[in-house]
């Protein structure tokens, strides 16, 4: 199979690369696959770069089966996989099962938590060192917007993340491309994406931050840039202090109401 990108896509790709140092020799780099958009590209675009770099390193790809439907079929994909030359699994994992003796949590939660489990066990076990997911920019924005509005936090996932537990580097190459690129990109690699399983596909807290911020980009086309500069530390200004507790508190508030000459 030919593989190719035009110079914009094969640029923001090597942004990421090479600003976070995503990749090393001797690495061997599980792909996170769910059959979506993002994580064919992913694989497209890993496959290229396994070709262009001055780098030695191998791919595998994962595809995790979260049972949420009896027919799952992504011999679409892993034939794909298969023509980029990449090793191609797939694992059964009962997330609808623990979504369903889970009531209470929420189920997004969940379904991340066990899907990434098992990614996590699964690159242990077939020693390789690195994970990747094909989170974009969009996401990135989505996340650090989600968790202003609903945690009171200001925070994202990073580009690059040690998880020392399993001593495993999770790699996110595609954190500079925006979702309408990657929807683009089909005519490049020229595969079909495969539906979404989720039974909650399109009604989450996500998609609704994401319908949030292009209503407020259509009064302000400046909102979405605006909160990807956010993202960065050095974007930080002038903050409140962290609240204190009680017993922080106390000493001065005695000072406060007891009299004094």
């Amino acid at each position: 199979m030919k593989i190719n990108l035009p110079q914009l896509y094969f640029s923001k790709l090597m942004r990421a690369i090479v600003e976070f140092e995503m990749i090393e020799n001797g690495d061997h780099i599980l792909l996170g696959i769910s059959g979506g958009k993002d994580s064919i590209f992913l694989a497209y675009a890993m496959a290229i770069l396994r070709e262009r770099l001055k780098k030695e390193f191998r791919l595998s790809a994962l595809n995790i089966n979260p049972m949420f439907r009896p027919e799952f079929d992504v011999s679409p994909i892993a034939g794909f996989c298969a023509s980029l030359g990449i090793p191609f699994a797939t694992r059964e994992v009962d997330i609808a099962g623990a979504i369903r003796g889970q009531a209470g949590k929420k189920a997004c939660f969940t379904c991340s938590y066990f899907r990434r489990g098992a990614i996590n066990r699964y690159a242990k076990e077939h020693g390789m060192n690195k994970i990747a997911y094909a989170h974009h920019h969009d996401d990135a924005v989505e996340t650090f917007f989600m968790s202003l509005l609903y945690s009171g936090q200001l925070t994202t996932f990073s580009p690059v993340t040690y998880l020392d537990r399993m001593d495993l580097t999770v790699i996110r190459p595609l954190v500079y491309f925006r979702e309408d690129e990657l929807r683009e990109a089909r005519k490049y690699h020229g595969c079909t994406p495969i539906p979404s399983p989720c039974p909650l596909d399109g009604k989450t807290m996500r998609q609704k931050t994401k319908e949030l911020i292009a209503e407020l980009g259509r009064d302000n086309p400046l909102i979405y840039d605006h909160l990807a500069s956010a993202m960065r530390k050095s974007s930080l200004g002038e903050l409140w202090p962290a609240a204190k507790n009680r017993n922080e508190m106390r000493e001065t508030y005695y000072r406060y109401m007891n009299h004094c000459d």
